[in-house]
């Protein structure tokens, strides 16, 4: 089970990283997202997976080349080896890179935290290290 709750991270890293088409595969229906961090207001009200798909594509429209790292190992807690779809929590720290408007590159460090029922994701945490870009780890 611990490898579903990689993988799905994984996933969950290639959807920011750009491939949208994902957002319909890994996320429930509905769901909430939860952002500690500057600039990223415009979560609050996505609920659904196209929704999220085309806030993640205007993203990568006004920075070109935002690249996601997931970096260290990741902590899961999962259950549902029953049979039954897995349900339970990974989080993993990660790394955002982008070149700044001054052509310099930027890099952000966080951590998401994803929440899975069925397989799916249903609520994320997520947590970075500001608008600064400072690095705590």
């Amino acid at each position: 089970m611990r490898r579903f709750g990689v993988e799905l991270y994984d996933r969950w890293t290639a959807l920011w990283n750009g491939d949208t088409g994902l957002a319909g595969e890994i996320m429930a229906p509905e769901f909430r997202l939860r952002y500690a961090q500057a600039g990223t207001e415009t979560f609050d009200d996505v609920r659904r997976p196209g929704e999220l798909a085309d806030v993640i594509a205007g993203w990568h429209r006004r920075r070109p080349g935002l690249r996601f790292v997931a970096e260290g190992p990741a902590v899961v807690d999962t259950e549902g080896d029953d049979g039954t779809a897995p349900h339970g929590v990974v989080a993993r720290p990660y790394r955002a890179s982008f070149t700044g408007d001054d052509g310099q590159l930027v890099s952000r460090s966080g951590t998401d935290i994803l929440r899975f029922s069925g397989g799916r994701i249903t609520e994320v945490w997520s947590v970075s290290s500001g608008a600064g870009g400072r690095t705590f780890y």
